[in-house]
């Protein structure tokens, strides 16, 4: 149960950095400082929708177009911030085209390195501290 509460996190971290690196490199994907809630809000509900869609989405891909299957993180992606953005919460706005296409690119990137390398990093000053007590007592 702990990991998989540790793993929520670290994607929902992943999910909240993806969002910000994107909102940092295009001007089209805008996050709405003013109302963080909403921005907190647009985040846990990305993660959560962006976790149900993949799985969902390869299975049609897998079916219906097998060509799709390497961009299933992508679509999936772009599914979860149209639901996002058009949910009346704020928050999250995305403005033009490439605030979409390349919002989605890089929301994924980001949330794909973040989810590998965020645990790494977390476990890795955990076994320190477990080796450190090892060798003191």
């Amino acid at each position: 149960m702990i990991t998989f509460l540790f793993r929520a996190l670290m994607y929902v971290v992943s999910a909240g950095l993806g969002l910000i690196v994107a909102d940092l490199a295009l001007e089209g994907f805008q996050i709405q400082w003013d109302k963080w809630w909403g921005f907190v809000l647009c985040v846990l509900i990305f993660a959560v929708v962006q976790s149900v869609l993949s799985p969902w989405v390869s299975k049609i891909a897998d079916r219906y177009a097998p060509v799709l299957m390497g961009g299933i993180g992508i679509v999936s992606t772009l599914i979860a911030l149209v639901i996002v953005v058009l949910l009346p919460i704020g928050g999250l706005r995305i403005v033009d085209l490439a605030g979409w296409l390349l919002g989605s690119v890089i929301v994924w990137l980001i949330t794909a390195l973040g989810s590998v390398l965020l645990p790494l990093i977390f476990l890795r000053k955990k076994v320190e501290s477990v080796k450190s007590r090892r060798g003191t007592a």
